[in-house]
């Protein structure tokens, strides 16, 4: 994916992910997070809020991987 910003999937998409149904609940653009994992500071995140209450940050190239395999099933997108 290119690193202009471009956001394909926005906060408030559902997915389902391996049987669990989320929502992406944040974008977290480049920088945003304070961590201490280089990793995650110098890449787009999407923070996925499950229903079960259980919250995964997951990297936006991931992600993409992800759906592409069919991991992640996008419900829908806003």
């Amino acid at each position: 994916m290119e690193n202009s910003g471009f956001t394909k999937w926005p906060a408030g998409t559902l997915v389902e992910d391996m049987g669990k149904v989320g929502i992406i609940s944040k974008v977290l653009p480049y920088g945003a997070m304070n961590t201490d994992v280089g990793a995650i500071k110098w890449r787009k995140n999407y923070e996925i809020t499950y229903v079960d209450g259980d919250i995964q940050i997951i990297a936006e190239t991931t992600f993409a991987k992800l759906v592409l395999r069919g991991d992640i099933i996008i419900i829908k997108a806003n």
